[in-house]
């Protein structure tokens, strides 16, 4: 029999919270840390975006967390990208609004007024980038010695952005008797490290991963000259209702929204020279479907998650297969099929190669005919979206690891939508 999220110790009213926002059942990694985060334990987990991590912490978190001072927060979310830190928060308030629970987001490329203001007036919960929270904390706007719950969310992601010299001089500065979560894709080297360095004796958890970790869509590899890739991205997206497109730079991703812009076809940049405010905008009419195609850097790759999203192209090849899955799981999410199409010139073909047989795929790229172009021009069908959001497989199962040895040093200091056929409704407030 599956648990349910009163059995695991999730509050009445939290449950009861849950379901008016459609979900019911618990994923695989809340199913296995939520009745020892409830309990206050430290936990770290292995998990990938999708699989429901945003409520496996994010509970435990809204039924723990106590009252905040002014500039004195008592939780603390840490995350790699703007985009995700305003997800979060929008499922955190969701989830604390009935017990009044004040979440906000800190994070650059915006000014500081409304961040000051929210810490004058008092925030339970504080959803921040790194870089940003220690610029607060440099001005004296914000004390972190009363936070008592702490996640670390995407570690992985956070090592890869050169965030962990930040990510530790904050935790220096949380309180040493404090709960630790910490989700991350992989749980080795640097986040191995800060594991062993900022939790104390942490239950471990790892998910499986799918046994096709492809997930349900159709990868597509054509052969194609660089100059004519910008029609082919064309002629492609434009018979999807949602595509997003990714590029090598900042500037090919600007030059390529023109051009597509310029086609027809409804296109907005997405990247990190974008003001946030632009930023914004461009993601809101992606999900109005007032824009066709986001046209994006990597930053699109994590850290956003909107659903029905038809078809990827990857207009610029990843540089490695970690990269090439994560932006290849903005399609094929919640329960549905996707299409994903690489473009690929000779020069990139071996490069290619080497990532197919790294992810255990057929390996190859052939010039596309009017057949291929025909299946990947129609729009992918398949199940229903879910009401557990997923990003991209929904995982089949969780190892769990009591904790082992002495206490580890404390340093100084998903949402859910997933599941074909599934009953619940869906909500806007799903987070990653």
């Amino acid at each position: 029999m599956s648990s349910s999220f009163l059995s695991l110790g999730v509050p009445s009213d939290l449950a009861a919270r849950l379901v008016d926002h459609g979900i019911t059942d618990p994923y695989p990694i809340q199913a296995a840390t939520l009745a020892e985060s409830l309990r206050g334990g430290d936990v770290c987990a292995q998990a990938p975006t999708g699989s429901g991590k945003t409520l496996a912490f994010g509970i435990p978190l809204i039924a723990r967390v106590q009252r905040a001072r002014p500039r004195h927060p008592r939780a603390l979310v840490l995350a790699p990208t703007r985009e995700l830190a305003a997800q979060i928060a929008t499922e955190l308030a969701y989830l604390g609004a009935e017990r009044g629970i004040r979440v906000a987001t800190f994070y650059g490329g915006v000014g500081f007024g409304k961040q000051l203001d929210a810490l004058r007036k008092g925030v339970e919960v504080a959803v921040a980038c790194p870089g940003r929270l220690n610029d607060l904390l440099e001005r004296g706007a914000v004390v972190l010695g009363d936070v008592d719950i702490v996640v670390v969310d995407e570690a992985d992601r956070m090592a890869d952005m050169g965030f962990l010299p930040v990510v530790r001089r904050l935790l220096d500065r949380v309180g040493t008797d404090r709960q630790t979560l910490l989700f991350s894709a992989t749980l080795e080297g640097d986040v191995q490290r800060l594991v062993d360095r900022y939790q104390r004796r942490p239950t471990r958890h790892v998910l499986d991963a799918p046994t096709d970790a492809m997930g349900s869509r159709t990868h597509h590899f054509w052969r194609t000259d660089a100059h004519d890739r910008a029609a082919l991205t064309a002629d492609l997206v434009r018979t999807h209702p949602s595509s997003i497109v990714f590029c090598r730079t900042k500037r090919g991703a600007d030059r390529l929204a023109r051009q597509l812009s310029q086609a027809g076809i409804a296109s907005a940049p997405l990247h990190g020279d974008r003001t946030q405010v632009q930023r914004d905008r461009a993601l809101a009419a992606f999900q109005a479907r007032e824009v066709q195609v986001l046209v994006g850097t990597d930053v699109a790759a994590r850290g956003i998650h909107v659903d029905d999203v038809s078809c990827v192209v990857h207009f610029d090849p990843p540089e490695d297969e970690t990269t090439y899955v994560h932006r290849s799981g903005r399609t094929g999410r919640a329960g549905a099929t996707g299409i994903v199409v690489s473009l690929v010139t000779r020069e990139q073909e071996r490069a290619v190669r080497d990532i197919q047989k790294r992810l255990k795929m057929p390996t190859g790229v052939v010039a596309p005919t009017v057949e291929h172009r025909v299946t990947a021009a129609a729009p992918a069908q398949g199940a229903q979206p879910s009401r557990q959001r997923s990003d991209g497989e929904r995982p089949q199962h969780v190892r769990t690891r009591a904790p082992q040895g002495g206490n580890n040093r404390r340093g100084g200091a998903s949402s859910q939508r997933s599941g074909a056929g599934s009953r619940r409704r869906r909500s806007p407030h799903a987070a990653a």
